[in-house]
């Protein structure tokens, strides 16, 4: 019997240059520029944390700056996104299964900086990283299918739709529903 190609683990995060961005991992420099975007309820309206005061969102960065290293199920990185000098947002990734050869994509950005295909450039080198580096069969985003931002970026990286479950999470004191977009490396290196 065949089996899944496992990733390439372990794997350490080093910062990876596009065309605009800096993609690098947390530091504690970075807590005013992650807090001016984690603070807002524009922005913490589709996620699964309430606005963050700058204390907790010091303690997250601290310990998002300690995981650099995906070894299995369930590490992850939490990547600054830079722009100019400044952190407008952040990509988070982490290993689904490694059985099964999955990966999880997520995203964050300051609404100031919405509109410049900011978050799609460094999705894309997160999904770079995934296919080509880590060597990954799959790649989806979970979501919250109400944030149509999030839904527009999943097509623009080529995710497809493939599940809507209703009222399937406990979130914020209410029943949420949840999207899940996916990409198969296949479809990667076709587009």
């Amino acid at each position: 019997m065949m089996r899944a190609m496992p990733p390439h683990l372990p794997f350490t995060f080093e910062p990876v240059r596009t065309d605009r961005l800096l993609l690098r991992m947390m530091t504690a420099e970075d807590v005013d520029a992650i807090h001016a975007y984690q603070s807002r309820e524009d922005v913490c309206r589709y996620l699964l944390f309430e606005p963050r005061d700058r204390a907790v969102v010091a303690e997250k960065v601290a310990e998002h700056a300690q995981a650099t290293t995906l070894t299995g199920e369930g590490d992850y990185w939490q990547i600054a996104v830079e722009h100019d000098g400044r952190v407008i947002g952040d990509v988070f990734f982490t290993i689904k299964s490694v059985e099964h050869s999955t990966g999880e994509i997520g995203w964050t950005m300051h609404p100031d900086f919405h509109g410049h295909g900011y978050m799609t450039e460094a999705a894309s080198a997160g999904l770079r990283i995934a296919f080509e580096t880590l060597g990954l069969h799959r790649v989806v985003a979970i979501l919250d299918p109400r944030n149509m931002a999030s839904i527009a970026l999943c097509r623009r990286l080529g995710m497809r739709e493939e599940a809507y479950h209703v009222e399937d999470m406990w979130v914020k004191g209410r029943w949420d529903d949840t999207g899940i977009y996916a990409l198969l490396a296949r479809e990667w290196r076709a587009a």
